[in-house]
């Protein structure tokens, strides 16, 4: 693939410290600010960056950033197509951009010296997500460069770990750089490297260019003296092996060292329970130029896939937590959910995965905030984030970690899902559907909950519902609409719990005319996850952005910059399954127009 002048190697994305979405989704852009296509596959070190990243990292991204042949053709589509742009990935060649230094120009600066391989790691979450939130809106949504380097004292914590081919022209890029950054001179156990006043520390070790902290400089260093390193720890050796070897690039991440160095009290923390729950994970990215995998509807085209690989937790109990886990149980709650929904989300066992799962929300949508930027209300006197706050207001009751709340709802909750369907604003019907192994304690639930969110300000007050035991009507700040929280039973006989958008929503969801079980999206999502995997979500994108474009949303700032990367996506399907040897897969497919 010819190489543009001042062009950035194509990514693989992976989002990890505070995706996506998306969401994927800031491991997915670290990654892609590592990934790229150049022109050819230089020798190099050929070596996994992680042989050099301490054991103890709490996220590891890794990429091939000079990849050749069908791997390059896809990455290069899939970024156009994803972004409309014909380099799609130049913006972040700013993660190599250190304070002090001028704009780099990749084919004279970088392509000369830079090998197969590329990580970047985390020693600590810890301090890590306002420096990782600017450099990601820097490299994905435009914004300025200044401080866009991500390392140093009171910043994030690691170091980027790049492949070289040609040793002295990268020791003369590095050393370029710590001139820019008015480094000095220095060393540790023995190792010469450079740093600056404000903790970036610049060096070539064991033929790996390193740009990052200083403690990601001494681990680095510690590793290659003997130290653990990450590539022969147990966990990542065995996710690797079952990583797809199409894979451009991947993000591993441990709880354990996470929870070691973190309160977890950051959105980082929280998006990576949304994705994995409490287990170690990697995350691989796999894109594909006119595949005719087409997510949950018929499109044939380019494609990105996400397979979120996970190591099975013993003690889990038959569930392990994250939206994105490979549980059986989320493809047979979605399978119950209303036919012709274009949302439809299933989750197994939320009685012990509800608070993850909440908190990981939660996370995602201080994440999008974050990115976007605050905005003012749309033309129809609603705001994003006040909607996403009033539908999210009942189910942070629902999943608080507290005895009482554990006691109350938790106790009594099977799987569950969510769904939304009807294409214009007066069609619309959504809510969220909650099996209960205790009708008892499910019909009380609403009153608790009522309770619960009359003391946080709430309006509400005792409704009737055809077909139900138990109903109430809230009116909650942010929302234009009445949430009905209602306890009844399908035709089945089976007791649910259902926070539905109006009355209608909760009967769709108590007696729904048709059901997603072998709908055509349904079959569509199946063919294209692939590997025997069953859908537990589907979502059809131009049709919630045409919802949004209905109210005004799609102009307020805090959502505007990612909608051209919305309206790119056509459908996305997800589904898990076992992989065998305590692996679990959950799998995303993202169909690109």
């Amino acid at each position: 693939m010819p190489a543009a002048s001042s062009s950035v190697p194509r990514p693989r994305v992976l989002s990890r410290t505070r995706l996506a979405g998306l969401s994927a989704t800031l491991a997915v852009g670290l990654a892609s600010a590592l990934a790229g296509c150049g022109s050819s596959s230089p020798a190099g070190t050929s070596a996994d960056p992680a042989s050099v990243v301490p054991s103890t990292a709490a996220l590891y991204a890794g990429a091939t950033v000079r990849p050749s042949g069908a791997q390059a053709t896809a990455a290069l589509a899939a970024g156009k197509a994803l972004t409309h742009e014909a380099d799609p990935y130049l913006r972040l060649l700013a993660t190599l951009q250190t304070p002090g230094a001028p704009q780099l120009n990749y084919t004279k600066e970088v392509a000369p010296w830079l090998g197969p391989h590329a990580g970047i790691f985390l020693t600590s979450l810890t301090g890590s997500s306002s420096t990782l939130l600017s450099l990601v809106k820097q490299g994905l949504l435009g914004g300025t460069a200044s401080s866009a380097f991500p390392f140093g004292s009171g910043a994030a914590q690691g170091a980027i770990v790049l492949d070289t081919s040609n040793l002295s022209k990268a020791r003369s890029f590095v050393q370029g750089l710590a001139q820019h950054a008015g480094a000095h001179s220095t060393s540790y156990r023995g190792v010469a490297y450079e740093s600056n006043s404000a903790g970036v520390a610049f060096g070539v070790v064991k033929r790996f260019a390193v740009i990052g902290s200083e403690a990601g400089m001494h681990g680095v260093i510690e590793t290659t003296g003997g130290a653990g390193s990450l590539e022969r720890s147990s966990g990542y050796t065995k996710l690797l092996a079952a990583a797809p070897s199409s894979a451009l690039a991947h993000v591993y991440t441990s709880p354990a060292s996470s929870a070691a160095q973190s309160t977890g009290a950051e959105a980082s923390s929280g998006l990576l329970s949304l994705l994995a729950g409490s287990r170690e994970a990697n995350i691989s990215l796999i894109p594909a130029a006119g595949s005719s995998a087409s997510g949950a509807g018929s499109v044939a085209g380019n494609s990105l896939t996400i397979d979120a690989d996970t190591l099975a937790s013993a003690s889990a109990g038959g569930g392990s937590g994250g939206l994105l886990a490979a549980d059986p149980e989320g493809a047979k709650a979605l399978s119950e959910l209303p036919g012709g929904s274009w949302l439809a989300i299933g989750l197994g066992h939320l009685g012990t995965t509800i608070d993850q799962d909440v908190q990981g929300l939660q996370s995602l949508t201080s994440l999008a905030s974050t990115l976007g930027g605050a905005g003012p209300e749309s033309t129809a006197g609603l705001s994003l984030n006040g909607l996403l706050q009033g539908l999210l207001a009942p189910l942070g009751v629902l999943g608080a970690d507290t005895p009482a709340a554990k006691k109350a709802f938790a106790s009594w909750m099977g799987s569950g899902g969510v769904f939304a369907s009807g294409a214009s604003l007066l069609e619309l019907k959504g809510a969220v559907v909650i099996s209960s192994k205790d009708p008892a304690l499910s019909r009380a639930a609403v009153q608790e909950l009522s309770a619960q969110l009359r003391k946080a300000g709430g309006s509400v007050s005792t409704a009737r519902i055809a077909g139900t035991e138990a109903a109430a009507a809230a009116r909650l700040e942010g929302l234009p609409v009445v949430l009905d929280i209602a306890a009844g039973r399908n035709a089945s006989g089976q007791p649910k719990f259902v926070i539905g958008i109006g009355e209608a929503s909760v009967q769709a969801a108590l007696d729904p005319p048709s059901t997603m079980a072998q709908s055509a999206p349904s079959e569509a999502a199946e063919s294209a996850l692939g590997e025997g995997a069953q859908p537990s979500m589907i979502l059809d994108l131009p049709t919630l952005l045409s919802l949004l474009e209905g109210v005004g949303l799609t102009e307020s700032p805090s959502i505007s910059k990612f909608i051209p990367y919305l309206r790119s996506v056509t459908t996305l399907a997800g589904g898990g399954h076992s992989l065998g040897n305590e692996v679990e897969r959950f799998k995303l497919v993202l169909g690109l127009q």
